[in-house]
């Protein structure tokens, strides 16, 4: 299948009581990690950041260096991912201008379990990339290190 668009997000998740929390959110029936189309001449990490503020008002995020992409979906999408570290909950959906009602529906923090209960197969192989490096970072900074870049 030929890529005819590309967007960039990330599976973002924070710490609560030594587990990640994985942040979900939901468009009609679909729930889908942060992400939007990035702009012409936009670096995919930038286009990322930016899709993240503007779907969940977060901004404050540590970034690993890492990212997967999807193969061809729909019409010939193809999305990237990379994995952001967040230090709050605190998730708005804000108005979209384009559409004049929020983006999403409804945002959750779920556990992995519970993240890959909802995920479609597509996404699951993604939330298993980010599962294991964020288990594997968390494991690394018990000892003092951090890898993340």
């Amino acid at each position: 299948m030929r890529v005819k668009s590309k967007s960039s997000g990330a599976v973002v998740f924070l710490l609560e009581e030594g587990r990640p929390l994985y942040l979900l959110l939901r468009a009609y029936n679909n729930w889908d990690f942060p992400k939007g189309e990035i702009e012409p001449s936009e670096d995919p990490l930038d286009a990322a950041k930016r899709e993240i503020a503007e779907e969940t008002g977060l901004k404050d995020l540590q970034f690993f260096d890492d990212y997967i992409e999807t193969p061809p979906y729909g019409k010939g999408k193809v999305a990237r991912f990379y994995i952001a570290e967040s230090k709050s909950k605190d998730v708005f959906l804000p108005i979209s201008s384009e559409l004049g009602r929020p983006e999403h529906h409804e945002y959750r923090w779920l556990s992995y379990s519970g993240a890959r209960a909802i995920l479609s197969d597509r996404l699951k192989a993604v939330l298993d990339w980010a599962h294991s490096k964020i288990c594997a970072y968390i494991i690394f900074r018990s000892f003092g290190t951090d890898f993340r870049n």
